[in-house]
C-alpha cells in the first residue's frame, strides 16, 4: 500500500488532506469552459464576485439572478450568511444539483425567469452580473422591476455589464448574445428609475475603479434607496 503523500513545508499538508477527504473540486460547467477556453476569463469573472461580496459585507439573505453554475457563489458566502441563486437556464442549475453543495459554502439554488415575476422571499440584496446585457430594451424595466420587488424595503443591488464602449474590442464569444449594452451614464439613467442613489464603477481586467468610464471594459452600478412609488406606478400599467 502506498503511503500517503507529504508536502516538503508542513504549512502545505493541508492540502493533500482535502484531496484525501474529500477529492479535488471540480469547477462548474461554465466556469470549466472558460477555464479550457480563456483562463483570464475566469479570473475576471471571480473578480467581479469579490467586488459584490466586500460591497455586501454582513447582509443576511442575498439573491443572485443569473447564477449560471453557480460556482463563485462561495466567494460571496464568505462575506454573507446566505445566498439564493436562480437563473433561467435549467443545464447550469442542474449542474449544481449533480456536483452537489459544499456543506461548508452551502447555498440554495432554483430556476426562475425573472421576466416572469419577482421572487416570494425578500432579500436584503440582490446582484446581477452579466445579465442586464442579454435583456432586451422592451424588457429591461421589467427584468428590473421584478428584482426590485424581491428585495426588503431597504435592499441595496448590484447590476454589471460590460461597457458598451468595449463591444468594439470584445471576441465573438464574449459578446455573443449581448443585445443591450450601455455606457456608463445610460447604465445609471436606468438605474436611477428605481434607486435613489446609483453609484457606477468602472472595470478593466480585474481592476475596479472610477476613471474614465469610456475607456472601461466593464460596469458596476451599486443602487440604494429603492423608489417604491415608482414601483407602483409600474405595477398598475
Amino acid at each position: 500500500m502506498n503511503k500517503p503523500a507529504t508536502t516538503v513545508e508542513p504549512q502545505y499538508q493541508f492540502h493533500v488532506d482535502y484531496k484525501n477527504s474529500g477529492g479535488l473540486v471540480p469547477l462548474g460547467i461554465e466556469k470549466s469552459g472558460s477555464w479550457q477556453e480563456d483562463p483570464r476569463r475566469l479570473l475576471f469573472a471571480l473578480s467581479r464576485y469579490k467586488f459584490v461580496a466586500k460591497m455586501f459585507s454582513g447582509l443576511d439573505n442575498v439573491l443572485e439572478v443569473g447564477c449560471g453554475d453557480g460556482w463563485p457563489i462561495p466567494i460571496l458566502l464568505q462575506e454573507v450568511r446566505h445566498v439564493h441563486g436562480v437563473d433561467i437556464d435549467p443545464v447550469f442549475i442542474n449542474d449544481i444539483h449533480e456536483r452537489g453543495v459544499s456543506p461548508k459554502w452551502s447555498y440554495t439554488y432554483a430556476v426562475h425567469d425573472m421576466l416572469s415575476g419577482p421572487l416570494q422571499s425578500e432579500f436584503d440584496a440582490a446582484y446581477s452580473l452579466d445579465v442586464l446585457e442579454h435583456i432586451s430594451a422592451n424588457d429591461e424595466s421589467i427584468f428590473l422591476k421584478n428584482v426590485v420587488l424581491s428585495l426588503k424595503k431597504n435592499g441595496i443591488a448590484i447590476f454589471g455589464m460590460p461597457s458598451l464602449n468595449s463591444q468594439e474590442y470584445a471576441s465573438a464569444g464574449s459578446k455573443a448574445g449581448h443585445v443591450n449594452c450601455k455606457n456608463g451614464p445610460e447604465l445609471k439613467v436606468l438605474l436611477q428609475k428605481y434607486f435613489n442613489h446609483v453609484f457606477i464603477f468602472s472595470m478593466n481586467d480585474e481592476v475596479v475603479h472610477t476613471g474614465f468610464q469610456p475607456m472601461a471594459q466593464y460596469l458596476f452600478g451599486l443602487c440604494t434607496g429603492i423608489k417604491h412609488s415608482e414601483l407602483i406606478e409600474t405595477s398598475t400599467l
